[in-house]
């Protein structure tokens, strides 16, 4: 049973991570994204960050989608950084769907939800 949770907690981790590269893409004008014009604002509009500020929080979405997917690689192989990679990579990704939080916000759920049970030990 702890193997299928396990599972199960690694395909969120992945999806989770994917879901990053929507941002990437979006904000590096890779593609057009439904629902998420490009812009160079984050904090709905508050702050706008120029072109070069805006590729760069494209790149942090792109490491963000790298650390998912990593840590939940390291989890399924019971690697012993695993967790230190999700705590990182889930606080950065909670600062970043902060920032996008009108394209985003669902994203802080996940991420708050990462982070508690990561804190409370319910992921090992």
């Amino acid at each position: 049973m702890q193997r299928v949770l396990v599972i199960v907690a690694a395909s969120v981790l992945v999806l989770h991570g994917l879901i990053h590269l929507i941002g990437t893409a979006a904000y590096l004008k890779v593609a057009s994204v439904a629902g998420i014009p490009y812009k160079t604002t984050v904090l709905n509009g508050r702050w706008d960050v120029g072109a070069n500020g805006i590729r760069v929080f494209g790149m942090f979405w792109a490491l963000a989608a790298i650390g998912f997917v990593a840590g939940a690689v390291g989890l399924m192989a019971r690697l012993p950084w695993w967790r230190s990679v999700l705590l990182s990579v889930a606080e950065l990704s909670l600062v970043l769907t902060a920032l996008d939080w009108n394209v985003a916000f669902a994203g802080v759920g996940v991420n708050l939800v990462i982070l508690a049970l990561l804190l409370i030990g319910s992921l090992r």
